[in-house]
């Protein structure tokens, strides 16, 4: 596994020293988590951003509602 150096504030350092508090088994692992959490919401933003510009799109241009009810035609309901 890469390793990685930063600083923490002091209030940061001090809630990291308590892991074991909130049920890590080690400081690497909290950060871990905390990381890993933090790339899922960004993904999560990134992804209803892109919903909602499709969802714009769809609703400017006339002719996409037709193209997809056509292109749904005859699939199992």
């Amino acid at each position: 596994m890469q390793q990685a150096k930063f600083s923490l504030t002091p209030g940061l350092s001090e809630f990291v020293a308590n892991y074991a508090a909130y049920g890590f088994k080690d400081k690497s692992s909290m950060v871990q988590a905390a990381l890993l959490r933090l790339k899922e919401e960004f993904e999560r933003k990134e992804l209803r951003e892109s919903a909602e510009l499709y969802a714009a799109l769809y609703e400017e241009d006339a002719d996409l509602p037709a193209l997809t009810e056509s292109a749904i035609e005859g699939w199992p309901e």
